[in-house]
């Protein structure tokens, strides 16, 4: 059945004060019925209002049904069960403003949002006071979560990085498949007696410890992975790590392989120093040197590599100098023997170019 409505003046002007309040709150539900009933009151076909505000044609009916015998009234909602929010719609999208800016360009001395600086800014800014507890729920609903923080160093060069990224690498990687070299990442890494603290489970209010050694002393392990079959070289050392050391170590790689050599390194001191610019360039029909950019761990796959190891000393005690050798060549062993799983563990920007074609 159609039925032919028609709005007077007095409930035009209603229907559109309800409208307007309805806005300001920022309620969609008696937006999208008011717009209904106006459209009724137009006389197009029935499927026509249910399909332009998107709802099914008996919702319509009902809506119509309703307001025909409760007028206005009709268009009023029952609040949302619970406490309202404490900040209106326009509240939160300031904080949110706010927030993505950093602490001290809002006048706290800060460098990241830690949990009591955000309910100082909000009873600043709106004279609404937040516990911490409600902030972080409230921060959550916003679209935050909680996270580390990570140091970015200043002379970090994106541009630069990126045109490593999208232009040199292919080309390296390129390079390095029609030749057959081995694409060799190089890279340190020292692993303290001491140990090192990580995340681990354990009884509330019952805070795991591991003693202390009170040695300072270190194992630093020299590595190069092959970024196309796996394949890892390192070697390990109590002493400190220099161009001595890192020319020998290539040396020794160098004559344990029969292919060209194309190794990427970092900014270490010993790697751009005399003694190894003047070594590689001895052996320069076997071994090619490629830089990264500068501040640019997360290019190099063998960092992965470390990581792996370390998870083997993370709340350890060592009492011996052996025995923390012991451990971390353990571990540098399971990824020596088994190219497979060190492919696995390795991770980077870089593995998005792993299958490209083998020509640039």
């Amino acid at each position: 059945m159609h039925l032919n409505i028609h709005f007077s003046s007095e409930t035009v002007k209603a229907l559109a004060a309800a409208w307007q309040r309805a806005r300001d709150r920022g309620d969609r539900r008696p937006l999208t019925r008011i717009t209904a009933l106006h459209l009724v009151g137009q006389r197009p076909p029935v499927p026509t209002v249910a399909a332009w505000v998107g709802v099914a044609e008996s919702t319509r009916a009902g809506w119509v049904a309703a307001f025909l015998l409760q007028g206005v009234a009709s268009l009023v909602y029952r609040s949302a069960p619970g406490r309202p929010g404490k900040l209106t719609p326009s509240q939160k999208q300031r904080l949110t403003e706010l927030l993505d800016r950093s602490p001290e360009a809002a006048g706290f001395a800060y460098s990241c949002w830690a949990a009591p600086v955000v309910p100082a800014l909000i009873d600043r800014e709106f004279g609404v006071l937040y516990t911490i507890h409600y902030s972080s729920e409230l921060l959550h609903n916003v679209g935050y979560s909680y996270q580390k923080a990570r140091f970015v160093s200043d002379p970090l060069d994106e541009e630069r990085r990126a045109t490593w990224l999208q232009t040199e690498w292919p080309a390296v990687l390129a390079r390095a498949r029609a030749s057959g070299a081995l694409l060799l990442f190089g890279d340190a890494a020292r692993f303290a007696q001491w140990g090192s603290l990580g995340y681990t489970w354990a009884r509330r209010a019952a805070a795991p410890v591991v003693p202390p050694t009170g040695r300072r002393k270190g194992y630093k392990v020299g590595g190069l992975l092959d970024w196309l079959s796996g394949r890892l070289w390192y070697a390990g050392h109590a002493g400190r790590c220099n161009a001595t050391t890192y020319c020998a170590f290539l040396a020794s790689v160098r004559a344990q392989t029969t292919e060209r050599l194309i190794i990427v390194q970092d900014g270490a001191r010993y790697h751009p120093a005399r003694q190894t610019q003047e070594w590689v360039a001895q052996h320069a029909d076997r071994v090619a040197v490629v830089q990264l950019p500068s501040y640019s761990p997360d290019y190099n796959p063998i960092e992965h590599g470390w990581k792996y190891v370390k998870q083997a000393t993370h709340n350890a005690y060592f009492t011996t100098f052996g025995a923390l050798t012991e451990r971390v060549e353990m571990r540098l062993q399971q990824l020596q023997s088994d190219a497979a799983r060190t492919l696995q563990v390795m991770g980077s920007p870089l593995v998005a170019y792993r299958n490209a074609p083998a020509a640039a």
